[in-house]
Formats: structure tokens, C-alpha cells, sequence
């Protein structure tokens, strides 16, 4: 199988050969948080470009085309446009917390980033407990947006805040549930256990239906948690103006624009691993020449595709279904998914202990 462990073992090797462990060990964190950084960048760009065309495909129409060959420029127009804008502080907002809001979104979304593995041996912090790790820190990012809306001394933007905090706390009970069946399965919370254990079958596939409805409250569950449509009340801009970033502006409003898209990348990068086999290719059972063919595909093409088919879904969504009501939105979470998830927790666990999966 074609990897990219080679590089980042090439370049460790290549410091090592000159200089001192500690020394290597800053540079490897640098080059490391470049390439994060660098990644969002791309994402944000890719991101904002792929949701105005999959919307006009969806309402027929053709979205951008002017800026650049077919509109792909576009997009790197619009952060132009937002880097020189000023950027405005209210007044009464209290300006510390302002300011430091977007600057912890972001920086969570940069430290759930560790331990997802791209492909083998290309990873920034192989945790024995990826899992919960992804968990916790995530369950950070909540925070921000509160601060924001509070911050900005605007009711709008308080109002909005609220409907962020009690909607993404709802659903990290049934996000946090699916993704606990996959972790039972397997019996590890390493994301290198998990993509292993897929070896021979991704667990969507060989899991059977208690796989499958997890699956469906994890993609339910995590669209409500990025604040996207249907569930996007914390910006419903019909009700709030623009919710918990009204008063934002220039790059400030840029850092929760771009944390937004980067968050659904997450999001589809855990689901892609705990249910599709992370970079693991696509192998049926004793076809060795066809799995011998799929190999030759590296896996970080297979751990991309996976991902942007995901994020394809979600984007779907938000052309398909009309925005639910804030009761509606916390019914589907505790008198349904909540539920559900927990009577599929307890049929996983007896699936585990009986062994009735492919192994």
C-alpha cells in the first residue's frame, strides 16, 4: 500500500542527523502547526467554493462565475475582501473576551486536529485515547461561542449564543453515544485500533444495523453540533440577524466564518474513521486481485474522498430540509435520538459480547 510514512520519517531523521532531540522535537511541532494552519487555509477556500455550487446545483443554477476560471476565485476574493476590512469593536462589548472568542474556536478546531490519521504513519499525535480526546476538546468550542454572544452586548447575539450552548450540549449525549458502539466493537479508543480493526471490512458494512443507526444519529447529531441547516437557530438570520456574530466584522468574523467549515471537515474526518476505515481502502472479503487494485490507491485519496462525500451530505441536507423551531430541534434530540441511541448502545454491547459481527 502506497503511504506517506516515508516523508514524515525522512524528514525526522533528516534533523536528527545535525541536531539535538529538543531541538528536532520544536522544529517537528512548527513544521507540524504550518501545516495545520496551511490546511485551513486550503479548507476554507475549498469549503465556502463546494457549498455555493452544490446550492446552485441543487436549485439549478450555476452560482459563481466570474471571478477566475469558472468562479474558483471567488472565494479567495472574499477573504481578500475580509483581511482589509476593519474590523469593529461595539460599544459597551466587553472588548477582552471580543476579541479572544474567534481565537478559541479556532484554536480548538486546531487541537481536535491531532490525533486524526490522513493515511498511515501520517499523523500528529498518535494518543492512545484519540477518542476521548476528540470528545473533550471538542466539547470546548461551546464555550467561545458563548463568550462571543455575551461579549458583544447585543441581545441578538446573546439570544443566539443561548441557542448554540443548549443545542450543542443536547446533541454531544447522541453524538457521544454513536460514536461509543464503534469504540465497544472494536474495544479501544485509539483512531489507529479503529482503522486497523477495518481491515477487513469498513464497520458500516460488517457492523450490521446497530452500526447503521448509530451512523444515522452521528451524521444527525454533528450537523446540529456545527450549527449547520436545519439546525442552524444559533444564526437563523430571519429571527437573529446573523446570531452569535452579528457585531463581528473583517478577520474577526473570518475566524468564525472559516471555523464553521473547518469544524464539518472534523466532523466528516471522524465519521469517515469510525465508520468507513479512516484511509483504509475498500476490500471485499477473498477478492484479492480487486483489494490488491484498490490498494494501489493511497490512502490519503481514500481518507479525502470519504470525508468530502460526507461533508456532500451535509451540505445536502441544508438544500432539503426547512429549518426546524428550537422545540422541534430539542424534541428530536431527548424524545427521540437520545433514546434510541441508548437502547443501539445496549444492543451493540450484546452484539460485542455474543460476537456477532465479522470479525
Amino acid at each position: 500500500m502506497i503511504s506517506l510514512e516515508h516523508i514524515s520519517q525522512s524528514i525526522h531523521e533528516a534533523l536528527s542527523a545535525s541536531l539535538n532531540p529538543t531541538l528536532v522535537l520544536l522544529i517537528e511541532m512548527a513544521i507540524a502547526g504550518i501545516l495545520v494552519i496551511s490546511l485551513f487555509a486550503v479548507l476554507g477556500l475549498v469549503l465556502v467554493f463546494m457549498e455555493r455550487k452544490v446550492s446552485a446545483y441543487m436549485q439549478i443554477r450555476l452560482g459563481p462565475n466570474r471571478v477566475g476560471y469558472k468562479g474558483f476565485a471567488q472565494t479567495a476574493a472574499d477573504t481578500l475582501k475580509l483581511l482589509i476590512k476593519e474590523g469593529l469593536t461595539p460599544d459597551g462589548a466587553d472588548k477582552f473576551l471580543f476579541n479572544l472568542a474567534p481565537l478559541l474556536v479556532i484554536v480548538v478546531a486546531m487541537l481536535i486536529m491531532a490525533p486524526i490519521a490522513f493515511t498511515k504513519g501520517f499523523q500528529l499525535w498518535d494518543i492512545n485515547i484519540g477518542v476521548l480526546y476528540v470528545s473533550a476538546v471538542s466539547s470546548v468550542g461551546v464555550i467561545g461561542i458563548l463568550m462571543a454572544g455575551w461579549a458583544s452586548n447585543n441581545k441578538y447575539s446573546l439570544l443566539g449564543a443561548m441557542r448554540s450552548g443548549a443545542q450543542i450540549v443536547s446533541y454531544e449525549l447522541s453524538a457521544g453515544l454513536s460514536v461509543l458502539t464503534i469504540v465497544i466493537l472494536v474495544g479501544s479508543l485509539s483512531i489507529n485500533d479503529i482503522i486497523a480493526s477495518q481491515q477487513n471490512g469498513w464497520w458500516i458494512f460488517k457492523g450490521h444495523i446497530p452500526v447503521l443507526i448509530s451512523f444515522v444519529i452521528f451524521v444527525i447529531a454533528v450537523t446540529a453540533e456545527t450549527n449547520r441547516a436545519p439546525f442552524d437557530l444559533a444564526e437563523a438570520e430571519s429571527e437573529l440577524t446573523a446570531g452569535f456574530h452579528t457585531e463581528y466584522s473583517g478577520m474577526r468574523f473570518a475566524l468564525f466564518f472559516l471555523a464553521e467549515y473547518v469544524n464539518i471537515f472534523i466532523v466528516c474526518a471522524i465519521g469517515a474513521t469510525l465508520f468507513f476505515g479512516g484511509w483504509m481502502p475498500f476490500h471485499i472479503g477473498s477478492w484479492e486481485e480487486f483489494n490488491h487494485v484498490m490498494d494501489f490507491i493511497p490512502g490519503i485519496v481514500w481518507f479525502f474522498g470519504k470525508i468530502f462525500s460526507l461533508i456532500f451530505l451535509i451540505m445536502w441536507f441544508r438544500w432539503t430540509f426547512p429549518r426546524l423551531r428550537v422545540d422541534q430541534l430539542l424534541n428530536l434530540e431527548w424524545k427521540y435520538l437520545l433514546p434510541i441511541a441508548m437502547f443501539n448502545l445496549l444492543l451493540t454491547t450484546v452484539m460485542a459480547i455474543t460476537g456477532f459481527y465479522i470479525k
